[in-house]
Order: C-alpha cells, then sequence, then structure tokens
C-alpha cells in the first residue's frame, strides 16, 4: 500500500513523501527546501530514494543539492524540457518510471504552460501535478503560454473522475474566492468554500482534492460552459469564439483584479 504525506515547506508549499506500507524509503515531489524533508526522514528513520520534480521553479527544486549531500545515491527524475539542477533522468511525455524500492510507478504526463516543460507523475488514482492544476484554480503563466496551460488542464480534465490531485500549494481559499467571482450561484462551490473554511480551521490541509470536485467547481475546467462563457463575455465586452479564449480571459482576470 502507499503512503502519500505532505511536508509544509515556505508558507504555503506541499513537498509531497511518498513510501510504501514499510515507510523505510521514501519518495519526495518537489523539494523547493531541503531541511523540512531532513527532519522528516530522519523522525521516520528512513532513506531518499528519488526526487520527483515537476518543473523548474526554486520552490520546487531548491532543496535538491542539500538533500542529495545527505543521501547521495538518490535519483532525480525531471523535465527533459527544463534545466533542472542534478538531474538524472530526464523525462518525456509517456514515459514510464518504476521506483524499485517501494514498487512504485508512474506515467509521465507533459504538461506545459505555467512553465515551457512542466510535467506531472501519474498512476492509477492519483496524479502529482505541481502547479498547473490548483484545488479550485491553476497557475500562473510564465514561460509557457495560456494556449498551453488550458490544453494541459484539458487533458487532466480526461483522467479518471475519481483521481486525486496533488498539487504543490494551498491556495484552496483564495482559489475558490475567485470562482464565486466566476460563479456566485454554483451550490457545489459555496458548499466547498464551507467545507474548506473547516478544513483551514482544523489546520488540515485541503489538498489533495479530487477531479470530479475540480469539474464541478474549478472555473478552469468549467470554461465550456455556457453560463460561464457568458460570464466572461460580458466583463470584457466582446464575444469569445473558443474555449481557450475563455480561459485565458479567466486567468487574466484573475491575474489583475484578484490575486
Amino acid at each position: 500500500m502507499i503512503h502519500i504525506e505532505p511536508i509544509n515547506a515556505f508558507s504555503d508549499n506541499y513537498i509531497w513523501a511518498i513510501s510504501d506500507s514499510k515507510q523505510k524509503h521514501y519518495v519526495i515531489v518537489d523539494p523547493g527546501e531541503a531541511t523540512p524533508v531532513l527532519d522528516f526522514l530522519k523522525k521516520k528513520g528512513a532513506q531518499l530514494t528519488a526526487i520527483l520534480i515537476t518543473h523548474h521553479h526554486h520552490d520546487h527544486v531548491g532543496g535538491i543539492a542539500d538533500l542529495l549531500k545527505a543521501f547521495p545515491d538518490t535519483k532525480v527524475y525531471s523535465p527533459a524540457k527544463e534545466r533542472i539542477p542534478h538531474s538524472t533522468h530526464p523525462l518525456n511525455d509517456a514515459d514510464n518510471i518504476t521506483i524499485e524500492a517501494i514498487d512504485l510507478s508512474f506515467t509521465i504526463l507533459f504538461i506545459p504552460g505555467h512553465t515551457a516543460g512542466h510535467i506531472a507523475y501519474y498512476r492509477k488514482g492519483m496524479i502529482f501535478c505541481g502547479d498547473t492544476l490548483f484545488a479550485g484554480g491553476c497557475g500562473r503563466v510564465f514561460d509557457g503560454t495560456h494556449l498551453d496551460l488550458y490544453e494541459s488542464l484539458q487533458k487532466i480534465a480526461q483522467l479518471p473522475p475519481e483521481t486525486l490531485i496533488y498539487c504543490a500549494h494551498e491556495y484552496t481559499l483564495d482559489n475558490i474566492g475567485f470562482g464565486l467571482w466566476v460563479e456566485p450561484d454554483n451550490p457545489k462551490l459555496l458548499q466547498r468554500q464551507t467545507d474548506t473554511y473547516s478544513i483551514v480551521d482544523n489546520d488540515q490541509p485541503t489538498v489533495p482534492s479530487t477531479l470530479t470536485l475540480e469539474l464541478a467547481t474549478n472555473p478552469f475546467l468549467r470554461t465550456h460552459l455556457p453560463h460561464i462563457i457568458k460570464r466572461v463575455e460580458e466583463k470584457l465586452k466582446k464575444p469569445m469564439i473558443s474555449g481557450d479564449e475563455v480561459f485565458k480571459a479567466l486567468r487574466i482576470w484573475k491575474d489583475q483584479e484578484y490575486d
């Protein structure tokens, strides 16, 4: 059985720690800081087996060097299209990897947009998607394009609805706030806001979420719906021709007026 635990980093990052039932070997996803990971592994009395990197931003790769000093045999898996320090296994779309120490396998999904070479690690039931899809939102566009990000989100939307979404930041309440600008009368979104406040008040992480919940409440996955298209058209005072246009308008709206 696979165990997944969050390690808090910076003010709102999640570094994901994956192990088997023995919890003696760990795979770490996007270690922006080394210290919390080293403290976690010391407490567990465990070894670091592999590091999985989704993209090149410092808050996802900044801890690699110090982790390798402590665990020099660790393999570093990373996107082939981005320059990742200490990478040992560059990965492309549809590649498959197996971490034998905990019998863990993933298929690589190329999901650019937030960055030009961003990847995700997918296995049945879960996806580690970095900063592409958030609970209730999506990442900003940096060195990718809005069209890239739209198409990447559409790719994730086609996964089985029960897929757990392991994103890398605790942005859920803020994302729900913007979602209510777009869909103020969405009952599932209103309920999600209530539920999320309760989770946060109990000092618990709001992720992972499920793809089912994202499809019902995340405006960036709902750009095909007539009432959202109408909302964006009213905001911009011009017609929207395609789903990627609606998506770009939503992302820019959030960038400029909400974030």
